[in-house]
């Protein structure tokens, strides 16, 4: 059992947050010199090797043996979505969109989320939820869209469509995810034995095999640790840590925020006043329907 220290996990968290806040620009950049598939590839190969070794320090092998024999079937479906499915959507939104434009759009699938609720835990769709749909979903597309939503003039209609459809394969990941009983790091580590072999299959299959330059394999380390790897460590440990639990998963909403100085002023992508104002719908609708779900189980 963890001991509770609210700095410590205040401390974890915000360095969680500002590793995650890197990871659209640590996107765009790889994608410079590795396809989507290459980077998935080889960040994949990278996180697998780090959740290796934090399995290893925990001494959870036998866990690990035990919850795949056990259930193969739904790890299989687990590691088929993520990260081979959901991380190869993901990038390839990124290689055709502008960085700010893919990961504010991806930032919706907590409110995609309940909508999967809907037929797959058979949860009722509330009113509240349905304002923050309207809410979210209306400052992505004001993001898409520069801000000119009558003129639905995307930037790429495959980018902003493939974005979309991440957020469906995240948010069935969670629900699925939510079903399974090993440890957080086992189960994680677990999906990316399963996925990295199809997505490395998949690379020798189309012919996206070969050693990439330092440059190409620094980006992707990069993703693997902080995106795929180190960074859920650390949110795990701060949750673990946490004496007020609210305080720190209220860090995540800055995320996005410190994402767009990253890439405004290392991509030196020009941030659009559109997207300052959808995000900002994005994360209040968030908000909204979130603490109408604390409000509900109180």
């Amino acid at each position: 059992m963890s001991v509770k220290n609210q700095s410590r996990a205040m401390l974890l968290g915000g360095a969680a947050v500002l590793l995650w806040s890197t990871v659209a620009t640590a996107f765009k950049l790889s994608l410079q010199w590795l396809s989507p598939l290459q980077l998935l590839g080889w960040a994949s190969l990278f996180s697998t090797l780090v959740l290796a070794i934090a399995v290893s320090w925990q001494h959870q092998w036998g866990a690990l043996c035990s919850a795949l024999k056990a259930r193969p079937v739904y790890y299989l479906l687990l590691g088929a979505i993520n990260p081979a499915i959901y991380y190869l959507v993901l990038f390839r939104a990124y290689d055709l969109l502008p960085a700010q434009q893919a990961q504010a759009i991806n930032y919706t699938w907590a409110l995609t989320l309940s909508l999967l609720a809907v037929p797959l835990l058979k949860q009722p769709l509330r009113r509240r939820d349905m304002i923050a749909l309207g809410g979210g979903y209306l400052g992505a597309l004001m993001i898409a869209t520069r801000g000119d939503l009558l003129a639905l003039d995307f930037d790429s209609g495959e980018g902003v469509a493939l974005a979309m459809i991440s957020t469906l394969f995240w948010a069935l990941y969670w629900i699925l995810n939510a079903r399974g009983t090993a440890p957080a790091t086992v189960m994680l580590l677990i999906c990316f034995l399963v996925g990295t072999p199809l997505v490395w299959a998949l690379m020798a299959w189309q012919g996206e095999l070969g050693l990439p330059s330092w440059r190409a394999l620094a980006g992707a380390a990069w993703v693997g640790l902080f995106e795929m790897g180190v960074t859920f460590m650390l949110w795990l440990g701060a949750m673990r840590s946490a004496v007020h639990v609210s305080r720190v998963s209220n860090l995540i909403f800055l995320s996005p925020f410190l994402s767009l100085v990253f890439i405004r002023y290392l991509l030196e992508e020009p941030i659009a006043p559109a997207t300052f104002i959808g995000l900002a719908m994005i994360i209040c609708a968030v908000i909204y329907q979130q603490r109408g779900g604390e409000q509900n189980e109180s």
